[in-house]
Order: structure tokens, then sequence, then C-alpha cells
């Protein structure tokens, strides 16, 4: 599968090949290739950079599509080959890779991540409530200043409510934000239909109709990606209140650190 569009941030051109191929998944980028755990944040700067091989391979806002692999439970036999700087933004959200990668007809597989302890992780603002449990529970609060806008999401894993509620949910931004999206000149090539904008009184969006939990569904979503770096999405639950891609890395390597999650063996059983 050949999937092409722009970069949300560098307006770059970006054409990605998918293929099945026995073996880990891989991200390759001019012909440098690495496994998913391989890969290290290198930038979260309103998307997820990731590097490997001392920066030879290097890849921006990958969340979408990693969220794809993740929600759909695929953790082998992809092939992810990208041209440019950046991933295509397609959507906005993660429908597009979703129906790429599944014609691919990879079989899913459960998560790796589990949460072995209650604890609480605090990053700047945003803090991760962590408790065990035998499957995944992913919530996500938000604050917006917008009263049209829902504060809660969640998923408990299953691969069909993921396709059809989270991964259509599209990328959104404020409008304070556009002053300094524009001066750092980012986000200047997006197609009005792959993102909502939102005022502190109303909410902009074109082609398919904006539900108010769609913030919050796409804050997910990328907690979704950012996770699967990690061998996620979590098993246990996973309550993030203001998540965001910095506190998204950040938290997920201090839980690893501290023992609260544990990586367990790829025969485990299957996700709920």
């Amino acid at each position: 599968m050949v999937l092409e569009g722009v970069g949300l941030h560098t307006g770059a051109a970006s054409r990605v090949v998918l293929t099945a191929r026995p073996g880990p998944v891989v991200l390759r980028s001019a012909g440098v290739e690495a496994r998913i755990s391989e890969l290290s944040v290198v930038s979260s700067e309103r998307s997820t950079t990731v590097q490997a091989h001392e920066g030879r391979l290097r890849v921006a806002t990958v969340e979408h599509a990693f969220a794809a692999l993740a929600g759909l439970g695929i953790r082998s036999d992809v092939v992810m080959d990208v041209e440019g700087p950046e991933m295509p933004l397609l959507d906005g959200g993660s429908r597009v890779w979703c129906e790429a990668l599944a014609s691919l007809g990879v079989s899913p597989a459960a998560p790796r991540l589990r949460i072995t302890r209650a604890a609480s992780v605090e990053v700047g603002a945003s803090r991760y409530e962590l408790t065990p449990g035998s499957g995944v529970d992913l919530q996500v609060v938000v604050e917006l200043e917008n009263a049209l806008v829902g504060p809660f999401a969640r998923w408990n894993g299953d691969v069909e409510d993921f396709i059809r509620r989270i991964a259509p949910a599209r990328t959104f931004a404020q409008t304070r934000d556009l002053d300094e999206l524009a001066t750092m000149g980012l986000s200047r090539h997006v197609a009005p239909e792959a993102v909502v904008l939102l005022t502190p009184e109303a909410v902009h969006s074109f082609g398919r109709s904006f539900t108010p939990d769609e913030p919050a569904c796409h804050k997910l979503l990328d907690l979704v990606g950012d996770s699967y770096l990690f061998g996620g999405p979590p098993i246990g639950r996973l309550r993030a209140i203001r998540p965001g891609h910095r506190a998204n890395a950040a938290a997920f390597a201090q839980a690893v650190e501290q023992g609260v999650f544990r990586l367990e063996r790829a025969s485990s059983p299957t996700v709920s």
C-alpha cells in the first residue's frame, strides 16, 4: 500500500510504502531501517519525532501511524518505508492509516506493556494515573477553552471501536496557537478537512461533522500512538489528564524506569 500527502508541520511532500514482511515492525527512511524498539523520541514539539542509528534515521509526526498500528494490534510483519522528513497528515487522524494497514492482512497480537502497580506520574501540568488491571482501559481528560467540547474520551482496547470512533478524530488547534505556529512556520499547508479549529466560542471544521468528544478522542489517539514506542497500549487503567506529546514520552519513560510498566513476552494473552 502507498500513502501520499504532505506533512502537518513541514508541508513537505511525503510518501509511505507499507509492505507485509515477516519479522518485527520496521520503520525505514533513506535506506536506513530500525525496529520500533530501536527508536527514541528526539522531539515532541506539537508532534512526535523519532530517530535511530545516531540520527541516520529520523522521521517526524509518527504518532498517527503508530496509533493505527497499536489500535489494530499490529506488532510484527510490517515495513513502513518513508520518503520525506515527516509522515503525511492524510485525514488528520488514523482512519486512512487503519484502512491501509488492515489491507495488508497482518494478524493482530496483544499489547506487551503491563501496568504492574498503582502510581501517579506528573510531567509539568500533565498527570498520568496508572492502575493494574486485566485489560486495556485508556482515559483522557482535556481542558480546553470551549464549552462545546467534551472533556473526556475512553477506549478499552477493542479494535472495531478504535476504527469507528477513535481513528477518525482529527488533529485540532486553538486560535491562541495560531500566532506561534505562524512564527515557527508550521502547519502552513494543511487541508481544511484534516484539522479542527477551536475558538473560545465556536468550532470550525470542514468535511465530515464535528463531534463534541473529537478533540479528546484525538488526544487519546495521540496517547495510543506515543505508547506504541514502549509496547503499548498498556494493559491496565491509564488515566491521562491534560496529556501532550512531550508529557506522554516523559511519563512513559519515567514509568518504565520506575518499574511501573513491565514489557511482557510476545505470547501474552490477546487484548480484550
